[in-house]
């Protein structure tokens, strides 16, 4: 998903068709599409001719993406969980994994990198009636591998803006909720997380729109990805403009929002009151 994104915008900032680039590398204009949408594999001799017909010459740039072609055909610890991982889930799975700034701004739960066990299951459960417990379980063990990468060698800065409307809906009943805000808590003391909550004494807000997450990759050098889920889908949205006015929004929200010492504060008075 990352690498056929880049390619799609070296392609497009060249006004070559899907067509031409296709014909390049004797493929047609439909695999291009795969490739950049990232459904297919990469071959490191297809990237580098088309890295050549849309003029990159620069061998670092040239490496770095040619590096991301490499990674991208090895099985990421995700397609472990391919039974219970839809394939436009998979997508952001593996651009979580690679970004080096997360950002967020979260309305309905807490979100799934600061999510307690119990607090996951509820929330599969509740969304997702019929599952089966091995089902559950699965996704569960999912959610919680996925939160491995906040302590990894490498984690990201991960900056998030929670609702206060997230602390008040209850999911799995009280100790649940006592055991998810004492995490927050927990979380919002590293280094590498930022946690402000959107109160609600504040009013109407520039996240009005619903939640989204801002994915950056700093080590790339590549451009930014919003991602917005749906029920049975998602947004993924790249280009220069749609980046902008999210970023502009959540910048907004975190501007607007208490800051991390209050943020806590507010966790530890809602603490109490469970």
């Amino acid at each position: 998903m990352l690498l056929g994104a880049q390619l799609r915008r070296l392609r497009e900032a060249c006004g070559i068709t899907r067509d031409a680039a296709g014909f390049s590398i004797r493929v047609s204009a439909v695999s291009i599409n795969r490739m950049e949408m990232g459904r297919t594999s990469f071959k490191t001799r297809d990237v580098e001719d088309l890295l050549t017909l849309y003029g990159i010459t620069d061998e670092a740039e040239r490496d770095t993406l040619v590096d991301l072609a490499r990674d991208a055909n090895l099985a990421g610890w995700w397609h472990r969980y391919s039974d219970v991982l839809p394939n436009w889930f998979a997508s952001y799975v593996s651009l979580e994994g690679a970004a080096s700034l997360v950002r967020m701004y979260e309305v309905h739960y807490v979100h799934g990198l600061l999510q307690t066990g119990a607090y996951a299951r509820a929330v599969i459960s509740r969304g997702m009636k019929g599952l089966s417990t091995t089902d559950i379980d699965r996704r569960v063990a999912l959610r919680m591998e996925r939160q491995k990468i906040l302590q990894s060698e490498n984690a990201p800065s991960l900056h998030i803006v929670l609702d206060e409307a997230v602390l008040h809906r209850s999911c799995g009943g009280r100790d649940v909720m006592r055991g998810q805000l004492q995490h927050l808590i927990e979380l919002s003391e590293r280094p590498n997380v930022l946690l402000q909550i959107m109160p609600f004494s504040f009013g109407g807000h520039a996240g009005e729109s619903g939640a989204f997450t801002i994915l950056s990759f700093l080590e790339y050098d590549l451009a930014d990805v919003v991602y917005v889920e749906q029920l049975t889908s998602a947004l993924y949205l790249d280009r220069h403009e749609d980046v902008a006015q999210y970023g502009r929004a959540l910048k907004e929200l975190q501007q607007e929002s208490l800051g991390p010492e209050a943020s806590r504060d507010l966790l530890r008075d809602l603490l109490h009151l469970q």
